[in-house]
Protein backbone atom coordinates (compact mmCIF):
# COMPACT_ATOMS: atom_id res chain seq x y z
CA UNK A 1 0.00 0.00 0.00
CA UNK A 2 1.27 3.90 -0.41
CA UNK A 3 1.18 6.15 1.97
CA UNK A 4 -1.33 8.56 1.78
CA UNK A 5 -1.22 11.80 4.35
CA UNK A 6 -3.37 14.79 4.70
CA UNK A 7 -2.32 16.64 7.64
CA UNK A 8 -3.53 20.06 8.42
CA UNK A 9 -1.99 22.29 10.55
CA UNK A 10 -3.23 26.16 11.89
CA UNK A 11 -0.11 27.79 13.04
CA UNK A 12 -0.16 30.80 14.67
CA UNK A 13 3.10 32.89 16.18
CA UNK A 14 3.50 36.66 16.87
CA UNK A 15 6.82 38.83 16.72
CA UNK A 16 9.03 39.17 19.41
CA UNK A 17 6.92 41.16 22.39
CA UNK A 18 4.08 41.57 20.25
CA UNK A 19 5.52 44.56 18.69
CA UNK A 20 3.35 45.97 15.79
CA UNK A 21 5.80 46.13 12.73
CA UNK A 22 3.97 43.70 10.21
CA UNK A 23 3.04 46.06 7.38
CA UNK A 24 0.14 45.30 5.44
CA UNK A 25 2.30 46.95 2.34
CA UNK A 26 4.56 43.76 2.51
CA UNK A 27 2.90 40.73 4.69
CA UNK A 28 2.16 39.40 0.99
CA UNK A 29 5.34 39.56 0.11
CA UNK A 30 6.12 37.64 3.23
CA UNK A 31 3.80 34.84 2.89
CA UNK A 32 4.63 34.18 -0.12
CA UNK A 33 8.25 33.78 0.64
CA UNK A 34 6.51 31.25 3.37
CA UNK A 35 4.91 28.90 0.79
CA UNK A 36 7.95 28.63 -1.06
CA UNK A 37 9.43 27.53 2.20
CA UNK A 38 7.02 25.91 3.22
CA UNK A 39 7.31 23.88 -0.55
CA UNK A 40 11.25 23.14 0.50
CA UNK A 41 9.26 20.82 3.00
CA UNK A 42 7.05 18.95 0.38
CA UNK A 43 3.83 20.82 2.08
CA UNK A 44 1.96 23.85 1.17
CA UNK A 45 0.78 27.15 2.30
CA UNK A 46 -3.09 26.83 2.27
CA UNK A 47 -3.84 30.30 3.42
CA UNK A 48 -1.73 32.88 5.10
CA UNK A 49 -2.98 36.03 7.48
CA UNK A 50 -2.65 38.09 9.97
CA UNK A 51 -1.89 41.76 11.33
CA UNK A 52 0.68 44.01 12.96
CA UNK A 53 1.90 41.54 15.47
CA UNK A 54 1.18 38.04 14.46
CA UNK A 55 0.50 35.90 11.61
CA UNK A 56 -1.42 33.13 11.42
CA UNK A 57 -1.00 30.19 8.69
CA UNK A 58 -3.12 26.49 7.48
CA UNK A 59 -0.66 24.58 6.32
CA UNK A 60 -0.58 20.88 4.60
CA UNK A 61 2.55 19.33 5.68
CA UNK A 62 4.57 16.19 4.92
CA UNK A 63 5.33 13.62 7.68
CA UNK A 64 8.16 13.12 6.80
CA UNK A 65 9.24 16.57 8.59
CA UNK A 66 8.55 17.45 12.36
CA UNK A 67 6.29 20.34 12.59
CA UNK A 68 8.92 21.53 15.08
CA UNK A 69 11.35 21.66 11.73
CA UNK A 70 9.02 22.75 9.64
CA UNK A 71 7.94 25.75 12.12
CA UNK A 72 12.25 26.28 12.41
CA UNK A 73 12.41 26.88 8.86
CA UNK A 74 9.68 28.97 8.46
CA UNK A 75 9.80 31.89 11.13
CA UNK A 76 14.18 31.71 10.62
CA UNK A 77 13.94 32.03 7.19
CA UNK A 78 11.39 34.38 7.13
CA UNK A 79 13.06 36.47 9.91
CA UNK A 80 16.20 36.73 7.60
CA UNK A 81 13.99 37.68 4.70
CA UNK A 82 12.36 40.62 6.56
CA UNK A 83 15.88 41.63 8.22
CA UNK A 84 17.89 41.49 4.66
CA UNK A 85 14.78 43.48 2.44
CA UNK A 86 15.34 46.01 6.08
CA UNK A 87 11.47 45.73 6.14
CA UNK A 88 11.62 47.10 9.97
CA UNK A 89 14.08 49.13 12.23
CA UNK A 90 16.44 47.45 14.27
CA UNK A 91 16.23 43.69 14.40
CA UNK A 92 13.62 42.01 13.75
CA UNK A 93 12.51 38.50 14.95
CA UNK A 94 9.79 36.38 15.80
CA UNK A 95 8.78 35.66 19.80
CA UNK A 96 10.06 32.19 21.35
CA UNK A 97 7.59 28.75 20.26
CA UNK A 98 4.45 29.28 18.31
CA UNK A 99 1.09 27.08 18.64
CA UNK A 100 0.44 24.22 15.87
CA UNK A 101 -3.23 23.13 15.80
CA UNK A 102 -4.66 20.26 13.92
CA UNK A 103 -7.48 20.86 11.33
CA UNK A 104 -9.67 18.44 10.32
CA UNK A 105 -9.87 18.37 6.18
CA UNK A 106 -13.88 19.34 7.08
CA UNK A 107 -13.34 22.20 9.17
CA UNK A 108 -10.56 23.63 6.72
CA UNK A 109 -12.98 26.12 4.98
CA UNK A 110 -13.81 27.51 8.66
CA UNK A 111 -10.03 28.27 9.37
CA UNK A 112 -9.57 29.61 6.14
CA UNK A 113 -12.19 31.97 6.46
CA UNK A 114 -11.31 33.09 9.79
CA UNK A 115 -7.76 33.79 8.79
CA UNK A 116 -8.79 35.94 6.61
CA UNK A 117 -10.79 38.05 9.16
CA UNK A 118 -7.74 38.78 11.25
CA UNK A 119 -8.25 42.77 11.43
CA UNK A 120 -12.17 42.44 11.72
CA UNK A 121 -11.41 40.06 14.64
CA UNK A 122 -8.41 41.88 16.58
CA UNK A 123 -10.96 44.91 16.64
CA UNK A 124 -13.08 43.16 19.56
CA UNK A 125 -10.45 40.48 20.51
CA UNK A 126 -6.37 41.05 21.23
CA UNK A 127 -3.76 38.58 20.43
CA UNK A 128 -2.98 37.42 23.56
CA UNK A 129 -6.89 36.92 24.47
CA UNK A 130 -7.16 34.81 21.15
CA UNK A 131 -4.23 32.77 21.75
CA UNK A 132 -5.14 31.83 24.84
CA UNK A 133 -8.77 30.52 23.91
CA UNK A 134 -7.46 28.42 21.22
CA UNK A 135 -5.05 26.55 23.71
CA UNK A 136 -8.10 26.18 26.00
CA UNK A 137 -10.41 25.10 23.02
CA UNK A 138 -7.51 21.94 21.65
CA UNK A 139 -7.15 21.07 25.37
CA UNK A 140 -3.88 22.46 25.63
CA UNK A 141 -2.54 22.80 28.91
CA UNK A 142 -0.22 25.51 29.68
CA UNK A 143 1.69 28.07 32.24
CA UNK A 144 0.27 31.58 31.74
CA UNK A 145 3.69 32.55 33.55
CA UNK A 146 5.40 30.82 30.32
CA UNK A 147 2.60 31.35 27.15
CA UNK A 148 4.48 35.01 25.97
CA UNK A 149 7.54 36.95 26.68
CA UNK A 150 7.89 40.08 28.05
CA UNK A 151 10.11 42.95 28.19
CA UNK A 152 11.85 43.54 31.45
CA UNK A 153 13.04 46.99 32.35
CA UNK A 154 15.29 48.44 34.72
Amino acid sequence: MSTHHGILIHAVFSTKFRMKVLRDEWLAELFAYIGGLVKEHDGSLLKAGGIEDHVHLLLRIHPQYAISDTMKLIKANSSRWINDARRVQGRFEWQKGYGAFSVSQSMSETVKQYISAQREHHRRKSFEEEYLTALRNHGIEFDLRYVFESEHFG
